[in-house]
């Protein structure tokens, strides 16, 4: 169990790390998830234009000097994968497989997930289908195990499964090296849909059927919807006002998450107004133990 933080910030592309300078300038305990590219979006951009000060740069260069910007001001990043938020009173408890992390406020700017959901996956989310393969792998103990992984952090989440699956198929969305171990079956397909009655028992791909008993499905981010319970959700975006704040109080949210124009220097913006808004409801709730 690590210490309490102030603000814990999920996602590291422009909305994170503008909300977490923000909330640093603001000596703000804070924490930032995100991967080591900060932003995939970011770094595949090919000419960048309209990002004030960066005239005709590409998304690489534009990440180097988001990674020299947060470097002079000491702020790191946790290459973790947050799986499930908890709003627990007036603070967040924030999953990562075993671990957990706490926090008064968090900013959710995850960005927006470009694949759609598979058919079915929606309709057996918590009957078979999960996004926390190591959470849920006691579950599986002993049964079948089809994982849909979209890069290759999926891997070791699949070897850990495999130790209590009884069988266990991998289907990568990627093309790697695929460090597996050897009774690990590999299908490289396209899953169709998920099917069954009351639980999952099959996963259709494009050239074959798989018989399973559950589907993990390990993309780099969580829908929000999903991430968070109990979170409002309107056209596909985290519904937020002016400030960013969503419907759960000290929730905020910004950048891509949130709505269009997906532009990085909106979602800048988004973020400071994140940050400036879970530091004055961090502050108000000091206040008011006094």
């Amino acid at each position: 169990m690590s210490d309490r933080y102030d603000i814990a910030i999920v996602g590291s592309g422009p909305a994170g790390l503008s909300a977490a300078i923000n909330a640093k300038i603001r000596n703000k305990d804070i924490i930032v998830f995100g991967s080591r590219d900060f932003s995939a979006k970011l770094i595949k951009a090919p000419k960048i234009n309209n990002y004030l000060g960066f005239y005709n740069v590409t998304g690489e260069k534009l990440k180097e000097e988001f990674e020299n910007h947060i470097k002079a001001m000491d702020i790191s990043i946790k290459y973790e994968r947050i799986n499930a938020v908890y709003a627990i009173g007036d603070y967040f408890v924030l999953m990562v497989n075993e671990k957990m992390y706490e926090a008064t406020s968090i900013i959710l700017a995850t960005g927006v997930e470009y694949t759609k959901p598979l058919k079915g996956e929606e309709e057996f989310l918590g009957k078979g289908v999960g996004y926390c393969a190591t959470c849920d792998a006691p579950l599986y103990k002993g049964k079948t195990v089809a994982i849909v992984g979209y890069n290759d952090d999926a891997e070791e989440d699949t070897n850990f499964v495999n130790e209590l699956a009884s069988k266990t198929y991998y289907i990568p969305m990627y093309n790697g090296n695929y460090k597996l171990k050897d009774n690990i079956e590999i299908i490289k397909d396209k899953p169709i849909e998920i099917k069954g009655d009351m639980f999952v028992n099959k996963l259709l791909l494009k050239n074959c059927t798989i018989e399973t008993d559950g589907v993990f499905i390990l993309k780099d981010s969580v829908p929000p919807g999903q991430l968070v319970p109990g979170l409002e959700i309107e056209d596909g975006h985290i519904k937020t006002d002016r400030n960013m704040n969503t419907n759960i109080p000290g929730c905020f949210a910004a950048g891509d998450c949130v709505g269009k124009p997906y532009q990085y220097i909106k979602s800048a913006g988004e973020g400071q107004i994140a940050s400036l808004s879970a530091v004055s409801y961090i502050d108000s709730l000091k206040n008011s133990r006094k």
